[in-house]
């Protein structure tokens, strides 16, 4: 018997890493990801470089000095023009907008009046930044009523961020959970993928031989049983070479081209800009660059190793599970169109896991609903993951959580593979007749 699987499973991994697509896109697809990398850090400069221009006509004797130029924002004042002949202007230089401050006796009044004129709806952004300024003048003006001088008021405004540590006296920063989400939330995305494409490729490799009636002349020599775990077993390897000559190559081309090309790749996360403020006998370095510094360091310290071994225990027991099930449903059927009713029902799990993984991870790591999709053996390939960038032990994933969601991903593998068995046994004879959910539950009692 293991002979026999043996060769199946070396017939399915040569036959697909010799297959001429899965050559060319082995090949291009790490200079596809790294352009697009390089694609999305370009657009983002371009667009952080963006300035819009807002012509301001005011006509009252308050906000004076208010409208100062961001590196986004830019401000041409309009004198001894009427309204009409303001939006003329402003649409012959193609500025982004024309702010119309009327006359008015108080900064309320004028405040209510003022509108701001565009060729559409104006960005977010945009009437964030003037409803701010507006705000901060309304709020002043009314404290100064209530006998607060502008000292006193600008004392109010001062900004306060809480000072962050750890137990051990070391600083921390905000977001960098966030962060550590997002990068498992990475591995757990291409798990997924993998899963659907090579589950795919599982599921297509039955129906071929289905419908070839190649699969007449397999099962004489070997049991149904070894020919499904030998095409899931060797499609998986096959993934896996696949995956780590992607992952090898694809980080020394972006090496190479961040080097050569001088790239910024912190353009595409947008500008962090918190301010690092003192703690104890710590010293004010520049915010930004401690901030970043910090970031570094802390991403730096994800223990990457246990994160990449984990996951590819979680590719493997997560592809066995799922390419079982794309087995059994191409032996169900007689062509991948009959494939569509049962799909669905796999891959909403897996979406369910990405989706609530990130819902619930950002927000609580630790809270009951990430624990359990992290050991539900349906999403804890992707789950965990998520999680596991703080590492296992105190801080992060419980050892036992850890262990007890291989456990329960190899015994839910065994009960599925077996169960697949039978559905695969009796379907990979039958020909001529769409099975419904109903004959698929009969041919798990043969």
């Amino acid at each position: 018997m293991a002979n026999k699987l043996g060769l199946i499973i070396k017939r399915e991994y040569l036959a697909k890493v010799r297959n001429r697509s899965f050559i060319v896109m082995t090949i291009l697809s790490p200079l596809l990801i790294v352009g697009m990398i390089v694609l999305i850090a370009y657009l983002a400069k371009i667009n952080d470089n963006e300035t819009r221009v807002i012509s301001v006509l005011n006509e009252s004797s308050f906000f004076q000095e208010e409208f100062k130029p961001t590196k986004s924002l830019s401000f041409v004042q309009l004198d001894d023009l009427t309204l009409d002949q303001a939006k003329d202007s402003t649409n012959a230089l193609e500025y982004y907008g024309l702010l119309h401050i009327p006359k008015g006796e108080t900064v309320e009044e004028v405040a209510r009046a003022t509108y701001l004129f565009t060729k559409g709806n104006p960005n977010s952004s945009v009437t964030q930044k003037l409803e701010s300024i507006f705000q901060r003048q309304l709020r002043q003006d009314r404290l100064e009523k209530l006998g607060v001088s502008s000292d006193q008021f600008s004392n109010v405004e001062a900004p306060f961020e809480i000072n962050l540590a750890t137990f051990d006296g070391e600083r921390s920063i905000k977001g960098i959970n966030e962060i550590k989400a997002f990068i498992g939330g990475g591995f757990g995305y291409a798990i997924m993928m993998f899963i659907i494409i090579y589950g795919g490729f599982v599921m297509r490799s039955v129906i071929e031989e289905k419908t070839s009636r190649i699969i007449e002349v397999i099962i004489s020599s070997v049991k149904p049983f070894q020919l499904m775990l030998g095409k899931i077993v060797g499609n998986s390897l096959a993934g896996l070479t696949q995956f780590t000559i992607w992952i090898i190559s694809a980080s020394v081309l972006l090496s190479l081209v961040v080097m050569v090309l001088g790239i910024d790749l912190s353009a595409m996360s947008g500008e962090t800009n918190m301010p690092a403020g003192p703690m104890g006998g710590m010293s004010q370095l520049a915010p930004m660059d401690s901030d970043m510094m910090m970031y570094t360091k802390e991403i730096l310290d994800i223990p990457w190793g246990i994160l990449i071994i984990s996951f590819f225990i979680y590719f493997v027991l997560g592809y066995l599970i799922y390419s079982s099930i794309y087995a059994a449903i191409g032996a169900a059927v007689d062509n991948e169109t009959d494939t569509q009713q049962f799909i669905f029902p796999i891959i909403l799990p897996l979406m369910l896991a990405i989706y609530v993984g990130f819902f619930s991870v950002f927000s609580n790591p630790h809270g009951p609903i990430a624990v359990g999709f992290s050991l539900f053996p349906l999403t804890s390939p992707i789950v965990m993951l998520m999680r596991l960038p703080g590492g296992i032990g105190e801080g992060g994933v419980p050892l036992w959580q850890f262990l007890l969601s291989i456990f329960l991903l190899i015994v839910t593998f065994l009960g599925i593979v077996s169960l697949a068995a039978k559905i695969y046994r009796v379907g990979i004879l039958m020909y001529g007749k769409k099975p419904t959910y109903k004959e698929l539950v009969k041919w798990l009692r043969y």
